[in-house]
């Protein structure tokens, strides 16, 4: 596969989580808590899974590096649980703002642990993204809105743990199959979500049957899907490009709100959609002049 190839997969991956939302709004509009969803989208998620790694291909692995997969999927439970948890306090709109910062999260993240220093193009696609992201969200069309230092402080931390699961799924393991350890991966977040927010709804047969549905696409768009993508594409294109595409969540969520949900979106917020994608294009098209360039200097080596 070619380099543009595995950043496809990866801007999938971010589109996955864009859908999320919209069918987490239509579960609380049909009276699931958010416990209940939150633990129907792990344990669907990690069944679909498993039910994928049976035909797929797998290696033996010793105990320590299950452990070592199973604890880097701590970020994925925990990223649902802050989040959801900072929407108990933050409109929306800002909530996902503070989720988003895991744009530049990530480039601070690949400059601290794998001393890439973020280049001027990667600066400004990162720019472009915060700032469309703030159009995106609705808080300039909309006005004030009431911001909580609970929910503030549950954002960001969705924000980092969101960051730490596209690092570390692009950084363990990397010889592992990639449905086999995702299976892991959601696993281990499967059992974080089970021990720090237990879902006894689930534990009643009638409520289970109904919320199944919405837990099947929520575990296939947010516990299957991405974590599959990601594992495949982010060894090859790093963290921080890897962060700038998954970026397109937002715009997603933003599309899929007026389209399935019917809600109004001004001009501002289609602006933002439109600088977002933007900053997803410019961070692409510099990855694809280094290609090119590295491509060019191996030949002339050659020569």
């Amino acid at each position: 596969m070619k380099t543009w190839h595995y950043a496809l997969l990866v801007l999938l991956g971010g589109c996955c989580y864009g859908a999320l939302s919209t069918f987490v709004k239509l579960a609380y509009a049909a009276g699931f808590t958010s416990s209940a969803v939150t633990g129907s989208q792990l344990l669907m998620g990690t069944l679909l899974i498993w039910i994928l790694a049976i035909f797929s291909k797998k290696k033996k692995l010793t105990l320590p590096k299950i452990g070592k997969l199973l604890l880097s999927g701590i970020p994925l439970g925990l990223t649902s649980l802050f989040y959801y948890q900072s929407l108990q306090t933050l409109n929306a709109s800002l909530a996902i703002i503070f989720l988003f910062q895991f744009v530049w999260i990530g480039s601070l993240f690949e400059w601290i642990f794998y001393k890439k220093k973020p280049t001027m193009g990667k600066v400004v696609s990162i720019a472009i993204l915060v700032i469309g992201s703030i159009f995106a969200s609705g808080i300039i069309a909309g006005g004030s809105m009431e911001m909580t230092w609970q929910g503030t402080l549950w954002g960001m931390l969705s924000a980092i743990t969101y960051t730490t699961f596209i690092f570390l799924s692009g950084s363990v393991e990397k010889d592992t199959p990639v449905v086999q350890k995702s299976a892991l991966f959601t696993t281990g977040g499967m059992i974080t979500v089970f021990v720090l927010s237990p879902p006894t709804e689930l534990l009643h047969l009638p409520v289970l049957m109904e919320i199944a549905p919405y837990g099947f696409y929520l575990g296939l768009l947010g516990v299957v899907l991405p974590p599959l993508l990601f594992t495949i594409g982010m060894p090859h294109i790093g963290p921080g490009l890897g962060t700038i595409l998954t970026s397109a969540e937002l715009p997603i969520a933003v599309i899929l709100s007026s389209l399935v949900l019917a809600e109004q979106v001004s001009m501002s917020q289609w602006f933002g959609v439109v600088l977002i994608l933007g900053g997803i294009i410019a961070g692409n098209l510099k990855l694809s002049k280094t290609k090119i360039k590295s491509s060019y200097l191996e030949r002339e080596s050659t020569l």
